[in-house]
Formats: structure tokens, sequence, C-alpha cells
């Protein structure tokens, strides 16, 4: 890194998507042998309780001859993937289907394309480049990767996190703001009582245009994300290097830095122009889904290896301990589409 002083969303910026030495950028972090693993990779069963929901959703929709269905992030590619397959099973929504992936890192989206190239998918950069039609977009584990600044109040006075460079090392430092620059930032007052304030400014951007996209195309999104609720924000900015949590300041670079989403805060967002949002855990979502019976169905042709296996990664996904509190789901679309599927 050139320069001495970041705020920590830039710090965080750079040390994720530097075109030269970004993260994300140039590895595949992603599976057993990366620094994580994504629900999609733990279980095929994720994906196929996904699929289910696409379908019900348009049906719900009106059965819409075209409808496009865009994942953000996607990763190693493994839930679209398993999306397509899914479908064949559902032929005439499939041929409705306009498939997109938004992804930012040239190395996920060469692995996307070698895993998906049996399927008609169009890769983009930016979400203005879809068709005018009825929207579904899909974000699992997408919005936790980008950038976050934080704000806490010591006294009467507000300060912003930075991270500075001394000599080799690299250490926080907090400078004083102007609380109307944290309020413009933020793009609302922020409350009295409050003391500490962590959130993803790109976040915001990307809820106001997937929010323009519903409200103009009709449609909805389902974002799927390790989070909390709870009006007061939390610090949880964690680097993740081999599956264990690490430094951040260490391993530039060669580390995942991510935390965890306030989902009150992303409803109240939502809320400026969408009506209908819920949020349930993964837990629930995914056994209302039917994940479990399926399991169950699937299992009855296995032998006893494969059938404890198959129940390990669906507990993993599901149990209160493991990724079913932890991570959360929330459905957000317009008024006229009641839907409740998996809620």
């Amino acid at each position: 890194m050139r320069k001495n002083k970041f705020s920590l969303d830039k710090f965080i910026e750079h040390s994720l998507y530097d075109k030269s030495n970004g993260y994300y950028m140039k590895n595949n972090p992603i599976g057993d042998k990366g620094d994580f693993i994504t629900a999609p990779e733990i279980s095929v069963l994720f994906s196929e309780m996904i699929s289910i929901w696409l379908v019900g959703f348009w049906e719900n929709l009106g059965k819409p001859k075209k409808i496009n269905i865009i994942e953000l992030g996607a990763g190693t590619g493994e839930m679209m993937f398993q999306i397509n397959k899914s479908l064949k099973n559902f032929e005439i929504f499939k041929r409705s289907c306009e498939f997109y992936i938004l992804e930012k890192s040239p190395q996920l989206m060469k692995i996307q394309k070698k895993k998906n190239r049996l399927f008609k998918i169009k890769w983009i950069d930016k979400l203005n480049k879809i068709k005018s039609f009825p929207t579904i977009i899909i974000a699992n584990e997408f919005f936790d990767a980008l950038p976050v600044k934080q704000y806490k109040k010591l006294g009467k006075a507000w300060y912003e996190r930075y991270v500075v460079k001394n000599k080799d090392k690299y250490e926080f430092k907090d400078e004083k703001i102007k609380f109307l620059e944290i309020e413009k930032n933020l793009g609302e007052k922020v409350q009295k009582n409050e003391k500490f304030i962590e959130f993803s400014p790109r976040s915001i951007e990307k809820i106001s245009e997937i929010s323009k996209i519903i409200k103009k195309n009709n449609g909805g999104a389902l974002i799927i994300d390790y989070g909390y609720l709870g009006k007061k924000m939390l610090d949880t900015v964690q680097s993740v290097k081999n599956h264990k949590k690490t430094d951040i300041l260490q391993n530039i670079y060669k580390s995942d830095i991510t935390h965890l989403l306030n989902f009150s805060f992303y409803k109240k967002k939502f809320h400026k122009k969408l009506d209908q949002i819920k949020i349930i855990s993964q837990r629930k979502f995914l056994i209302n889904m039917g994940i479990l019976h399926r399991a169950e169905i699937l299992s009855k042709n296995l032998t006893f290896r494969q059938k404890t296996d198959l129940y390990y990664r669906v507990q993993r996904l599901i149990d209160s301990k493991q990724m079913g509190e932890l991570f959360k789901v929330m459905f957000v679309t317009n008024k006229q589409n009641n839907f409740s599927m998996g809620f």
C-alpha cells in the first residue's frame, strides 16, 4: 500500500478489491481448501431450496413470460449451477429466465464461467445492464464483504476509525469527525443515545439500486447472510484466514475481511422504497422450505456413510449453534406481492 492513512472502509476496499493485489481479485478463497465455506458448498440441498422458492415466487408474480434472475457475487458459481440443474424439472419457468451474475472478481468470474459453461448466463458489472423484466435478486453472503465505516463517540465528540501505516506496521487510529458528516454519510439522523456506528456506504448504494429495480420492474430480493437484529450497532469487523479469525491488520491481501449485517438497519433502508420486508433465521427458512423432508427422501437410496454425511451437512446449515441462527434470510418486495413461502 502506497498510502500511509486510510479510513477503515478504504482500507478494506483496498485489501479485498485492489486490482493488482486484492484478496478477491486474485484468489479463490471459498471451499475446504480456501479461507471460508458458504452454504451452497456445504450441501446442494441449500440451492435446491432456493430453486423451489424461485419457482414459487415466479408463480406468485403471475408466471411472467420473461423474468430476470440475478445472483450478486456468486462465489464459485456453485449455487447458480445447482439452481440451473434443479430447474430441469420446471421447464416452463426455466425458459422464462434470463440468468445474470454480478461479479467484480476476474478470478472468481473465471471459475464461475467454467462451472456454468453448459448454462446460458450473462455476467454483468452493473445492475442497470439488465432488461426491464420482473426481477428476482439473490444475495448469499454478498453484503458482508462490502467495506464498512466505523464511528464512535467519546465524551461529546465523534471519531472515525482509520488505519495508519507506521514504519512497516499497520495500526488503528481514531480521528475527530463532524457529527453532521456522519449523518450525511449514513443518510439519516443518529439517535441521541448512539455511541457506536458501523455501516457500509456501498451497501446503502446497493440497497438503493435494488429497491429502484424492484419498484420499477416488480419482483423481489432474497438476502442471506450472517447478522443480527437490534437498534444498537455492534463492532463486528473480522478477518478470516484458513477458516480461523485473524488480526485484521495482519495478512493484508491474504485474508478475508468481513462483518455482520445489522438486519434492522437494512430493513429501515429498504423500507424507504419497498413496503414488504420479511426476516427469519436460516434455520426456520430452510425447515419451512422442506429441507429435512428432502433429505429424508434422498437418504433412502444412500449407504450409511453417505446418509451420515448428508445429515451432517444439513445440520451445519440449520443447527442453532452453527449457521442456523447466526444466518438470517431477508425477503423484500412490493406491497402487492403477498408471498410468504419459507417465511
